[in-house]
């Protein structure tokens, strides 16, 4: 029974304007091979017995379908009334699994982004690689077990389990987690809004570090998170003849431990791609407890989209960050430029900073919806889906830098804007291909790719 034929139900049942109740009764679940079946029922906003009207049962549909898919289990997701028996409802799920275990080769270059690479002449010799095996949805209860062995320009290993249903009651989890990496090169210092490395140095930089993290999911859209961690950083002892404030007055290692407090909120059609709906998280965390590392950053984020017609999309997206004292070692100023955190027409330089804030603005237009076969004999991978937007876009920003002042972009308003194409795929491959302008006159093509590898 598809939603056309569950909507006529839903006017037969309520000729009179009064809302009939119904009971659920029967949940029957299609196509998990691998996925408990409580699991799929822990994301629904109704359960066996409930009494409820119909009208808010199918709208209950449409957020489970958003809230499975929000999982990142399945490729499609449909749920649908089943049958009637009197005043009892049966409802069908039925899903696609993706695949789950993904053994894959990894090379990827070191530098921030392709542009930077592209500045040092797509050199092989900065290209990392090695093996990442990735097992998501380890025992079928949407856990995650990773672990990566990578070499080449980097060494670096690491493990990690996600467990975010470890009670019978599914609201409490835990994360541990470990890593080491070695480096040779090392980003010194920021230079005319540039990373400046040094490759000479012996003994490099070694960075380790392991934590353990306490997770709590109370419903469907909100969860806490708390982390305790523990590092030890150590880098060739001649880098403080580059920079003294490297770890903070002339110090070559440092050992912490990090305490942080996260709140996250998740309402949106597809968190991997988001066009409708909020998201919203804040941290607290505490790093360091004494001369050597002792640092407060509290940072907030928050996104909402909403749908100006079928097929046209606006976006807003604010992102926040605060640490202090002002006061901190080169290690602990990065600001715009490393991760997400960067203006749109500005990747190819790094803005760092104390404190700081960044607005973006996108407009997209779908243009293309369509799916290629892929001859594979799959129920759920028969065909590969793709979306194309058009988008329209413009950022702004701004960094505070009370110690590093020699870069022209810190401490001053920042405004980015441009055109571009998004490509959306499954397993949450995105590709955007952005041509923006800067508040410098410059210009420029940029790639980016996101992806669930």
């Amino acid at each position: 029974m598809d939603s056309t034929q569950s909507t006529n139900i839903v006017a037969s049942a309520n000729t009179n304007n009064a809302p009939t109740p119904f009971v659920v009764g029967e949940i029957i679940i299609e196509g998990n091979k691998h996925t408990k079946p409580y699991i799929i029922e822990r994301e629904l906003p109704f359960k066996r017995g409930d009494s409820i009207n119909l009208p808010e049962l199918v709208k209950g549909f449409e957020i489970s379908r958003q809230q499975l898919m929000n999982t990142t289990l399945f490729n499609e997701v449909i749920i649908s009334l089943k049958s009637f028996r009197g005043y009892m409802v049966d409802i069908l799920i039925q899903v696609k699994e993706r695949w789950y275990i993904f053994p894959i080769p990894y090379l990827k270059p070191v530098d921030r982004n392709l542009n930077e690479w592209a500045k040092q002449g797509y050199s092989v010799d900065r290209i990392n690689y090695g093996f990442k095996f990735t097992y998501n949805n380890f025992t079928g209860r949407n856990d995650k077990l990773k672990l990566w062995l990578i070499t080449g320009y980097t060494q670096q290993l690491q493990f990690q389990y996600d467990q975010p249903y470890a009670n019978k009651s599914l609201k409490h989890g835990y994360k541990i987690g470990f890593t080491y990496s070695f480096n040779r090169e090392i980003n010194y210092a920021t230079i005319d809004n540039q990373q400046v490395f040094v490759d000479s140095l012996q003994k490099g930089i070694r960075q380790w570090s392991g934590h353990i993290d306490y997770t709590y999911r109370p419903g469907l859209r909100t969860t806490h998170l708390v982390s305790l961690s523990y590092s030890h950083l150590s880098v060739d002892p001649r880098i403080n003849e580059l920079n003294p404030k490297y770890y903070g007055a002339y110090r070559s290692e440092v050992s912490f431990p990090e305490l942080t407090y996260n709140i996250s909120y998740v309402n949106v059609d597809y968190k991997p791609f988001p066009l409708t709906g909020w998201l919203a998280d804040g941290t607290v965390s505490k790093r360091g407890y004494n001369r050597e590392m002792n640092q407060w950053q509290v940072s907030g984020r928050a996104s909402k989209g909403w749908a100006l017609g079928k097929k046209t999309f606006y976006g807003l997206q604010g992102v926040g960050m605060l640490r202090f004292p002002f006061s901190q070692p080169y290690i602990n100023q990065r600001m715009f430029g490393y991760g997400d955190m960067y203006l749109r027409g500005l990747e190819k330089y790094v803005i760092d900073g104390a404190a700081g804030f960044l607005v973006r603005n996108s407009f997209r237009q779908q243009i293309l919806k369509f799916s290629v076969p892929t001859y594979i004999k799959s129920k759920s991978h028969d065909r590969i889906p793709f979306r194309i937007y058009a988008r329209l876009f413009g950022d702004a920003g701004y960094s505070y830098n009370q110690n590093f002042t020699n870069n022209s972009l810190t401490n001053r308003a920042l405004y980015t804007g441009g055109v571009g194409v998004d490509i959306v795929s499954f397993y949450d491959f995105v590709l955007r291909l952005d041509y923006s302008f800067n508040q410098l006159g410059q210009k420029g093509l940029f790639l980016h790719i996101k992806n669930d590898f």
